[in-house]
């Protein structure tokens, strides 16, 4: 797929009121309904929008999306888009319409956002506690009957806590409990650990299910590559190993899942896992890559180069580019706001305002009285932020005065998004199509 390939167009189901207490809205709005927003003709570089703000460049988006989705089918693999990277409904609702087999969350109050916007089948990737959690999880599926619901568990204490709750509550139906293997975080740090698990769940008698297995590889990295090489292959040996003694200990009859992250070691765990759930016949291998379809100008992009080197990206059966054929989906859009000394520029975002967390935003195109100037991103790098403020450093041949508004390229898409309230979906022209709102609480 190119940025030739025609994609569908993205469509906004939460109409709610924008106002100017709402960044990126311009001053003086007041009331107006989201759905009307494309006939405001907005662009986040001709002045009139409140800057800082965050853009989706729509067509970006809807051409990851239909290429991880194709790599999904082609390896005969599902996926469940984690929803806590951007926690806006219509982006995850626009996900499963196009073919992913559900949507995973972090917690319970991401599973009821998402419940509520028409997504039922739902991984809670996550343990969610004690008694408390338990009853509170209990409390949403007796809410939402209809609802598929799917969540880790990695120790006997959790089990004991869900099963408690589930015999409460003797009208819900059992619950879906996937065994959890992790290094570095949450997870059954042994097989022996994840049988005791095991066990917990098959005695609840019958309220809870063994639903499969699940790990999180992304947390398995280390510092030097090949040490990342090494746990996250073994991690996933494990959870391969724990998904036939599952098999074993339910029959043949039972679906089963096998789930993993995936979001850079996707190839590593689809190359792990897929030939084990293939050959089950009765289970499937759920990915739960979600920033992938967002992608970024920083981590993301180092990330699928390192994956490009292995030789881990294949559509149509030919290796391809990963690093260049997913594209960077989000902008954030300051100010110039000073020059105070040569060769250096003050723009209007900070800590408050873009990820930092895996590396600075990187400038891309400069924008003067609304018009690009050729190539002047280029002179200009990011080098240190304070709470509302980027220090750029420029190139004595750097072209960038007060009042340039400057686009920017982020890295770690999860870490950004979370601190808006609105995401604009912008078209090939860069003008507001759509205004997206999200919900981190």
């Amino acid at each position: 797929m190119n940025e030739n390939t025609p994609v569908p167009p993205l469509v906004v189901r939460e109409n709610f009121l924008l106002d100017d207490r709402i960044r990126g809205v311009p001053p003086g709005t007041s009331g107006l309904d989201s759905s009307l927003v494309a006939s405001q003709r907005w662009h986040p570089a001709e002045g009139r929008m409140s800057l800082p703000l965050l853009t989706l460049d729509e067509s970006a988006f809807a051409a990851n999306r239909d290429l991880f989705l194709r790599y999904a089918r082609e390896q005969g693999v599902a996926i469940a888009p984690h929803a806590k990277t951007p926690m806006a409904p219509d982006l995850a609702r626009s996900l499963v319409e196009a073919g992913a087999w559900g949507t995973t969350v972090a917690d319970i109050r991401q599973a009821t956002v998402m419940l509520k916007a028409g997504p039922t089948r739902l991984i809670i990737a996550n343990e969610v506690g004690g008694a408390g959690g338990a009853n509170r999880l209990a409390t949403l599926a007796s809410a939402w009957p209809n609802a598929e619901l799917h969540v880790f568990a990695d120790s006997v204490a959790a089990v004991n806590a869900l099963a408690g709750a589930w015999r409460a509550n003797g009208a819900l139906p059992p619950l879906r409990v996937l065994v959890e293997l992790g290094a570095g975080r949450a997870g059954a740090r042994t097989t022996a650990e994840a049988e005791a698990i095991a066990d917990a769940i098959t005695a609840a008698g019958g309220r809870l299910l063994i639903a499969g297995v699940a790990t999180y590889e992304g947390a398995a990295a280390q510092p030097d590559p090949g040490r990342t090489d090494e746990a996250v292959s073994a991690l996933l040996a494990t959870t391969a190993d724990m998904f036939l003694r599952l098999r074993a200990r339910v029959g043949s009859g039972v679906p089963l899942i096998a789930t993993a992250g995936g979001s850079v070691f996707f190839d590593k765990v689809v190359a792990a896992l897929s030939p084990v759930v293939s050959r089950d016949g009765n289970a499937t291998l759920v990915l739960r890559s979600g920033a992938i379809f967002f992608h970024d100008h920083g981590i993301y992009d180092r990330s699928l180069g390192t994956l490009d080197a292995r030789k881990g990206f294949a559509i149509g059966g030919v290796d391809a580019s990963a690093r260049n054929s997913f594209r960077p989906a989000l902008r954030v859009w300051a100010e110039v706001l000073s020059r105070p000394e040569p060769g250096l520029a003050i723009c209007g975002m900070g800590m408050r305002d873009v990820s930092f967390d895996q590396g600075f935003a990187t400038p891309l195109t400069v924008f003067r009285d609304g018009k690009p100037l050729p190539a002047q991103a280029r002179f200009a790098e990011v080098f240190k932020l304070n709470d509302q403020h980027a220090f750029l450093s420029l190139a004595p041949s750097a072209d960038i005065a007060v009042g340039d508004v400057i686009e920017f390229g982020i890295s770690h898409p999860c870490t950004c998004l979370d601190r808006y309230r609105v995401i604009f979906g912008v078209d090939e022209s860069g003008h507001v199509r759509h205004a997206f709102p999200t919900y981190f609480g």
